[in-house]
């Protein structure tokens, strides 16, 4: 089985609509997304802190056991055509176990 890792750069309902739809396919049993580990470097006291320009598209990461191959490349595809419905920018990642 192999770790399928997606980094999703867009807004709420981008993520909701990618899990909903990783959840729906044959053959996953796993879907999860992982928390942001990374510090933000926004300063409290910054004179751009807050300002709406600074603040862009969240970006999460999502971690899917997929069986085989075949179905990694099947969630690929379905990712992919819905993150460009939806407006989203999608990366992959894929470790083999």
């Amino acid at each position: 089985m192999a770790l399928l890792r997606i980094r999703l750069t867009g807004d709420d309902d981008a993520i909701r609509g990618v899990i909903n739809l990783l959840q729906s396919l044959d053959g996953i049993e796993h879907v999860e997304e992982v928390d942001d580990l990374m510090p933000h470097l926004d300063d409290d006291d910054s004179s751009s802190a807050g300002l709406s320009d600074t603040s862009g598209p969240d970006l999460h990461e999502i971690e899917i056991d997929v069986p085989n191959p075949s179905t990694g490349r099947k969630v690929r595809e379905a990712v992919e055509a819905l993150a460009f419905d939806l407006d989203a920018m999608v990366e992959f990642e894929e470790d083999e176990e």
